[in-house]
C-alpha cells in the first residue's frame, strides 16, 4: 500500500497473556498503526501492551461486557487518524494469514474506494495446525473508511461499519486465522461463560437456544468446512519466529473465574438447564478461597439425559424428529 493509506489494526483484549506476543509480532508485520482497547486484563496483558513500541492502548473501564462502547473507543481513536485508512477489526487470539503482504489482492486494497467493506474468510485453525474450519461465507473484518457510523450490538455484534449500498470485496488468498480452537479447553471455558451469562444478565435466548448456540462444536461442522491449512497462511510467521504453534492456555481462565462469582451470587440451581457442569466447581471456588462453597451439579437426571440427547442431535437439528423434540423443550419452559 502506498504511504499515504494507513493500515489500522483494531483490537479488545481482557487477559490475553496467552496470545498476546504472538498476536503483536504478526500485526506488526502489515499494520501502520495498532489500537487496542484493553478492558480490566489482570494477567500482564496491559503492561505488555503498555511496553510495547508502537502500540496504543486506550482503557476500556466498562464493568460490563459490551461490545458496543468497546467497538465505539476504537473506531473513535482510529478516525483521530488523518489520510485514508483501512479498519481491519481482528481479536487478539486472530491474525492476517502471512502470505498477506504477498498478495496482490492485499495490495489493491489500498485502491479501493473509502465506504467499501473487506470480507475474509475465517480460516478456524484445530488442534494440531494441520486443518481449519472454515465457514463457506466470508466474514467482515475490514472497511475502507469513509466516517459511516457504526451500529454495533451489545453482543456478537458486526465490527466495522457497513453503510446501506457499501460496494464489498471478498479476499481470497488472504484469510484471517482464528487460534481459539488449538487451546481446546480455553475455547470450551469461553463457551460455558457465554452460556451463563447469556442467561443470567443478557436474558434474551432460552436455554434450548443457548445449548445449540455455544455447543456448536460438538459434532456439528459439515465435513466440507473442514479444509487443509495452506502452508503459505502460516510459513511466514514461523520462518520469522512468530511462533503461534506453541501456544498453551492458562490454568484458570477468567471466564471460569466469572462463573464462579455468577454460581454463587445466584446459585447452582438457577443454571440447571444450562450444559456447563462438565466442570467440578466447588474444586474450583475452594482453589480460588472460597472454602466451602457447595456449586455441585444441580441437575435431575431428567435435565442430564436432555443435554445428552441435545449434544447428540447437534448435527442434525433439521431432522423432523429432532424439531419435533425441541417443540416439546420449549413446550415445557427449555
Amino acid at each position: 500500500m502506498s504511504d499515504a493509506c494507513h493500515r489500522l489494526c483494531l483490537t479488545p483484549t481482557r487477559n490475553e497473556a496467552w496470545v498476546i506476543r504472538q498476536f503483536l509480532a504478526a500485526t506488526k508485520c502489515w499494520a501502520s498503526h495498532i489500537i487496542i482497547a484493553d478492558q480490566g486484563s489482570s494477567d500482564g496483558t496491559l503492561q505488555q501492551l503498555q511496553n510495547a513500541p508502537g502500540v496504543d492502548v486506550i482503557i476500556n473501564d466498562s464493568p460490563i461486557v459490551d461490545e458496543r462502547h468497546r467497538q465505539q473507543l476504537l473506531i473513535e481513536r482510529a478516525r483521530q487518524i488523518g489520510g485514508k485508512r483501512v479498519l481491519i477489526a481482528l481479536d487478539a487470539d486472530e491474525a492476517l494469514s502471512a502470505n498477506c503482504l504477498a498478495s496482490s489482492e492485499w495490495e489493491e486494497l489500498s485502491k479501493a474506494k473509502p465506504g467499501t467493506v473487506l470480507r475474509f474468510r475465517w480460516a478456524n485453525i484445530l488442534p494440531g495446525f494441520e486443518k481449519a474450519w472454515i465457514l463457506p461465507e466470508p466474514i467482515p473484518f475490514g472497511f475502507v473508511d469513509d466516517g459511516s457510523p457504526h451500529k454495533p450490538t451489545r453482543i456478537h455484534s458486526r465490527r466495522i461499519p457497513w453503510p446501506d449500498g457499501a460496494p464489498v470485496i471478498d479476499l481470497h488468498e488472504v484469510v484471517v486465522l482464528h487460534f481459539q480452537y488449538v487451546a481446546w479447553e480455553r475455547m470450551v471455558s469461553k463457551q460455558r461463560f457465554y452460556q451463563v451469562w447469556e442467561f443470567a444478565t443478557h436474558r434474551q435466548k432460552t436455554p434450548l437456544q443457548i445449548f445449540r448456540e455455544y455447543n456448536h462444536m460438538a459434532g456439528s461442522w459439515e465435513p466440507s468446512e473442514i479444509q487443509a491449512i495452506k502452508p503459505e497462511w502460516l510459513a511466514g510467521y514461523d520462518h520469522v519466529g512468530v511462533d503461534f504453534r506453541s501456544l498453551k492456555s492458562e490454568a484458570v481462565t477468567w471466564w471460569d473465574q466469572e462463573i464462579v462469582q455468577m454460581l454463587r451470587e445466584h446459585g447452582p440451581g438457577h443454571f440447571r438447564k444450562l450444559a456447563i457442569w462438565d466442570k467440578d466447581w466447588t474444586a474450583l471456588a475452594s482453589d480460588l478461597g472460597n472454602n466451602g462453597i457447595d456449586l455441585s451439579d444441580p441437575r435431575s437426571g431428567l435435565e442430564k439425559a436432555i443435554h445428552y440427547l441435545l449434544g447428540k442431535t447437534q448435527k442434525h437439528r433439521m431432522n423432523w424428529g429432532v424439531r419435533g423434540f425441541e417443540w416439546l423443550l420449549r413446550a415445557v419452559g427449555w
